[in-house]
């Protein structure tokens, strides 16, 4: 079996019985704007409520020029990890990397290792997707149970940014309703995949995290 080593560069963390957001646009400067640089962690019972649907974006504030060219980083591996029995430590992975525009997904299964490193759990293949390019109809393949889909979307974070601003500096007192999306207009490179309960714990409450985590 081949191993490649990952190591750990940001991670986002929820926690998931039906639904989990967590973002995070805003980074330390060595970090924003790297092909690594999560954004959003979402985990949310599928349209088929037999399913857990689990989202990784990567790459926030993308113009549409620069979505155009924006790629998934072939060095990095997009790890889903979900802790199944409240100890907080993953109990099972679902990882996603991308080679020559197609991404690849293998689990979910028992980590080779847990905590920073990262191995590609290669004889747990679980399925693969073309890598759908910017203005192309979204592709998804299902294999093995599960769905799968990588490629760009319109960011579907909302912040008024600069409200918080004027509320940080005492010029306001609350957000107003509507508000100004902060981020209309910009895009994400997503990762999603649509897995059955029962291959991630069934109907218990799990805890549930992403991580990007760069080849060494």
């Amino acid at each position: 079996m081949k191993k490649t080593k990952f190591l750990i560069a940001a991670a986002i963390i929820g926690v998931s019985s039906i639904v989990a957001i967590a973002a995070d646009h805003i980074d330390a400067p060595a970090v924003t704007g790297g092909t690594n640089d999560i954004t959003d962690f979402y985990a949310f019972q599928g349209q088929n409520t037999s399913n857990l649907v689990l989202v990784a974006n990567v790459q926030g504030l993308l113009s549409p020029s620069s979505t155009a060219n924006a790629t998934f980083d072939e060095n990095t591996l997009i790890e889903f990890n979900i802790d199944t029995n409240n100890d907080n430590v993953e109990d099972l992975v679902i990882q996603a990397t991308p080679r020559n525009g197609i991404m690849y997904f293998f689990g979910p299964a028992a980590p080779l290792q847990t905590g920073l490193d990262s191995t590609i759990l290669t004889n747990d293949a679980a399925g693969s997707v073309e890598i759908t390019a910017y203005g192309q109809n979204a592709i998804t393949a299902t294999e093995n149970g599960m769905q799968f889909f990588a490629g760009p979307r319109d960011d579907p974070f909302f912040f008024d940014s600069g409200q918080y601003n004027a509320i940080i500096d005492g010029m306001a007192t609350s957000f107003n309703n509507p508000g100004n999306d902060s981020f209309a207009g910009t895009n994400v490179l997503s990762v999603v995949v649509e897995v059955p309960k029962s291959l991630v714990g069934g109907s218990g409450t799990i805890n549930t995290w992403v991580e990007s985590k760069r080849r060494q």
